[in-house]
């Protein structure tokens, strides 16, 4: 059993001193005057959010959210791995493991972990409780990195070893969205003795076979459309990643921007206004988890990672996810969903739902929706 230790953040104030200082003193540069979004992160809003972030953003605030929940760190394959184990209510809450993505982190969850660990204090039943685990992906926020680049499958061992060894759970369920989608898939096919059934919000592993019929290859033609101008940061950071992070770990309001036209790209927000999902404080919570840790760049690694291991492809052999599979798919998602007979050929797909609004980051954007569709999937395990 690997030996825990209690973590709790707090970032020295010199830390934060020096990250005001270089965000107040950025040298703001021309933009097109028809720029709007369409070149990148907006000049306008940056300076808007920087001004905000230099005389009103709260961070000892959000660390205090932060700090909450009870976090830990072990080693796990040489790696200081970070998570908050929150343990559920009443006599059998069920092990959930929820995975992040990037460009994100484990503030990602702050406001779900409580509903789903102890859903007796928002209306429901602590019968529906899970002991909720969140850990911080190696190489971001709060985990330490690994010695080079790996990928989601590598980290789904790590964090079935968490669950398994660690934690001492015999069986789990895992959740995720973005890398936390891929991580889970990975779970899902390699570690079935103990992870009995995954709930992803986003599809990102492929069939070797391709699409096949007229549906699925118009989605196929039409996804790639819709990637030419969002492929840019992931061609990066999937084949010199070393060479973005010069700028990046040296520049808070470049990885500000860097994140925050994500936020705006693949979000379900109300036209161009940002904060009609996201508020400042949420984005930049999240933007000073990477710049406190200095994480942009062994986080940006996964994308290499994955490139070694493989790529999307799930299995060559065509094998798929046996365990039970929910698919909740937000209709703004970055990477649309393929037709379901597609979904079927790489998971064993038992809950289906097509919901009515949100985008990429669905704990952030429909906190209720993502927990009541994770509770209506964990009814069948408990």
């Amino acid at each position: 059993m690997n030996q825990m230790k209690s973590f709790h953040l707090d970032v020295p104030e010199r830390t934060l001193g020096q990250i005001r200082k270089r965000v107040a003193d950025f040298p703001w540069h021309e933009m097109p005057d028809d720029g709007g979004w369409e070149y990148g992160a907006n000049l306008d809003y940056m300076k808007e959010l920087c001004a905000y972030w230099i005389n009103e953003f709260d961070w000892r605030k959000q660390e205090r959210s932060i700090n909450r929940f009870s976090q830990f760190t072990t080693p796990i394959h040489g790696i200081d791995l970070h998570f908050i184990h929150e343990k559920g209510s009443g006599p059998s809450p069920l092990p959930l493991i929820i995975s992040h993505g990037w460009p994100g982190s484990v503030v990602e969850f702050l406001d779900i972990i409580d509903p789903l660990a102890h859903p007796e204090r928002f209306g429901g039943s602590a019968d529906d409780a899970f002991d909720v685990v969140a850990p911080s992906l190696p190489g971001f926020g709060f985990s330490g990195p690994p010695a080079r680049p790996i990928g989601p499958r590598k980290m789904a061992s790590m964090f079935d070893e968490l669950m398994t060894n660690t934690l001492q759970y015999n069986r789990y369920l895992a959740q995720g969205g973005d890398w936390g989608g891929a991580i889970s898939s990975w779970l899902g096919l390699n570690h079935a003795n103990s992870c009995c059934g995954i709930h992803i919000n986003i599809m990102t592993m492929r069939h070797p076979d391709g699409p096949v019929g007229a549906e699925e290859e118009a989605w196929a033609i039409e996804f790639e459309r819709e990637q030419l101008t969002e492929n840019g940061y992931r061609t990066q950071q999937a084949t010199k990643p070393q060479t973005l992070s010069y700028a990046m770990m040296d520049s808070p309001v470049g990885v500000a921007a860097w994140l925050t036209e994500k936020y705006r790209s693949w979000s379900d927000i109300d036209g161009d206004d940002l904060e009609s999902v996201h508020s400042k404080d949420s984005m930049l919570t999240n933007i000073m988890v990477y710049l406190v840790t200095r994480t942009f760049n062994t986080a940006s690694w996964i994308y290499y990672g994955r490139r070694e291991e493989g790529g999307r492809i799930l299995s060559q052999e065509g094998k798929r996810v046996e365990v039970p599979t929910a698919a909740a798919l937000f209709p703004k998602e970055i990477l649309s969903w393929p037709p379901r007979s597609y979904v079927k050929r790489v998971y064993n797909v038992t809950q289906w739902t097509e919901m009515p609004r949100g985008g990429h980051f669905a704990a952030l954007e429909q906190p209720n929706l993502l927990i009541d569709d994770i509770r209506e999937f964990a009814k069948t395990f408990r």
